[in-house]
């Protein structure tokens, strides 16, 4: 994933309301989001390459998902950054140990950030980062966001899906699930001034400001957009919108959707 925003006990219904977009090479071959047969009962895309995923919900309702940290010339992690969410969705292990863990192994991997949730655990979410000085924190309520640098910097998408979920959240009758696809879809593009500098230069800053990324001169681009809402009830709604490439634009590839009741009772607010 590229981009992540959050509303995390936000909302009278929504435990954690997600929104994602995953940014990647079209030539990196994936699968996308469905219900896993050879791991734990999760759902959501695999990476065809190392086997991970960067984004996946289990029936218990745990979710991780993983962004790259963005730094040009660095090299590369022995391991892939995607198994840190394959490997906590179906674990028994507790978040706050698990997040330990994940933290103590972080020289392992390229620079990443990682979100983990766990909506029936009294501490229900925490942010990993081998880039962090903490290296571990308790996220606390509240909509954040995240990209490719450390969370809630004050990056322009960032900043905009951040608005959008607020905005979503507040209008009772606005459709959740329509408002954060075209969120997660607009390709509008910041000023200049705006733009952080990541060592990349100006026109490169340019083309991966927008939340969608579209840049098949580069063969780069958003691949899919995610939503997840896990409500108080138990009910969990989750759908990925998949992009293809068609000349220099991009296209719906499929939408794909599970709704399923959590496994594990909800914890109370």
């Amino acid at each position: 994933m590229c981009l992540i925003g959050f509303a995390l006990e936000a909302h009278d219904d929504f435990v954690l309301l997600l929104a994602a977009n995953r940014d990647e090479y079209y030539a990196r071959e994936a699968d996308p989001a469905a219900w896993w047969t050879d791991r734990g009962p999760a759902w959501g895309g695999r990476d065809r390459v190392a086997g991970g995923s960067w984004l996946a919900v289990d029936r218990n309702g745990r979710l991780a998902a993983v962004t790259n940290v963005r730094e040009p010339g660095a090299a590369p992690g022995r391991r892939s950054r995607g198994e840190l969410v394959a490997r906590f969705v179906g674990a028994e292990v507790a978040i706050e140990d698990w997040a330990a863990k994940a933290a103590e192994c972080g020289d392992d991997y390229s620079g990443f950030n990682l979100l983990l949730f766990d909506p029936a655990a009294q501490r229900p979410a925490f942010y990993v980062s081998n880039r962090h000085p903490q290296r571990v924190l308790e996220v606390p309520p509240g909509v954040h966001g995240l990209s490719n640098h450390l969370l809630d910097s004050d990056w322009p998408k960032v900043r905009s899906l951040r608005h959008r979920i607020a905005g979503a959240l507040d209008d009772p009758h606005a459709p959740v699930d329509a408002v954060l696809l075209e969120a997660l879809a607009d390709r509008s593009q910041p000023p200049d001034e705006a733009l952080p500098d990541t060592g990349i230069g100006l026109a490169r800053e340019r083309i991966l400001a927008p939340a969608m990324i579209v840049a098949p001169g580069l063969g780069y681009g958003t691949r899919a957009s995610t939503l997840v809402a896990i409500r108080r009830d138990g009910r969990i709604e989750a759908v990925e919108r998949g992009w293809t490439p068609d000349g220099e634009s991009v296209r719906i590839a499929a939408d794909r959707r599970a709704r399923f009741n959590a496994a594990r009772r909800i914890r109370a607010r």
